[in-house]
């Protein structure tokens, strides 16, 4: 489980399913903090005047007081102003040292699926720790974490992402099951080839031990977005970071986001992972 972990919040109904997400992964007695980015910084004039800055301070407490009140749950506010929603989230991650942030996903997708906005898309690229993301109307049917997806396919990010889960659900007293896909240029001359590749690819994840073994052909991100509806959060690792190991998405791991009907957990590569 997470021991500290920063939640996004806005006047939008994604806060609230950051927010429910958040109650999922926090550790038992681990520390919540609700946070809210203004746009102080898009009229340096404006933004450089003492009287705005105070304003802006008050309008952000007023506005996290009530999320807080409405979800009746402990948590610090922080707040700052930035011309970037992600941006702020990850300057307000850092000071916190959170290990974990939690968005909400943009209105403008289908219910049930992670839709993913300019505000979600800043905060997933670039992130100094791991991001979750909650699909659309989250908290209005909030589950248990009971069966945790992994995407798997034996690379150092994928066992690591594979170890996170399984301390997830060694907390939540869930399941783990993992998924590959395989991808190959297919065809009439090596269907059998590929059968024998999702194969293996599935004996392999067996294997592993006390996990659930999927695998299949198709587009990677295609794939592990089906896979994702059988699950109640998909954790998957991320195979780029920037100069100083920050998050940075490749287009697999952005459209899983997108497509994804389940709450989505992207690890960046040096991420120090969920605590016991």
């Amino acid at each position: 489980m997470f021991g500290k972990v920063l939640i996004g919040v806005d006047e939008r109904p994604g806060g609230r399913d950051a927010i429910a997400l958040a109650k999922r992964l926090v550790a038992v007695g681990g520390e919540l903090v609700l946070a809210y980015v203004h746009y102080g910084d898009l009229h340096p004039t404006r933004g450089s005047s003492p009287a705005f800055a105070v304003a802006e301070g008050e309008r952000s407490r007023g506005l996290l007081a009530s999320a807080r009140a409405a979800d009746g749950i402990e948590a610090s506010l922080v707040w700052t102003g930035s011309p970037s929603v992600g941006r702020g989230l990850h300057e307000l991650a850092e000071r916190q040292g959170a290990d974990l942030v939690v968005v909400g996903s943009s209105r403008r997708g289908l219910l049930g699926r992670v839709a993913v906005g300019d505000h979600t898309r800043d905060a997933l690229n670039g992130a100094p720790c791991a991001v979750a993301v909650a699909p659309a109307g989250y908290a209005q049917r909030p589950s248990a974490v009971r069966k945790i997806g992994v995407g798997y396919d034996g690379s150092p990010e994928s066992k690591h992402a594979l170890a996170v889960a399984r301390e997830l659900a060694a907390g939540l007293g869930g399941k783990v099951s993992a998924f590959e896909a395989v991808t190959l240029p297919l065809d009439a001359g090596n269907v059998g080839a590929l059968d024998q590749l999702v194969a293996d690819a599935g004996n392999a994840i067996a294997e592993l031990g006390d996990v659930e073994a999927h695998a299949a052909y198709g587009d990677p991100a295609e794939e592990l977005a089906l896979f994702g509806a059988s699950v109640d959060l998909l954790i998957v690792g991320s195979r780029g970071y920037g100069p100083i190991g920050r998050l940075v998405h490749g287009s697999t791991s952005q459209r899983l986001v997108r497509l994804a009907r389940c709450p989505v957990l992207v690890l960046p590569r040096n991420v120090a992972g969920a605590e016991d």
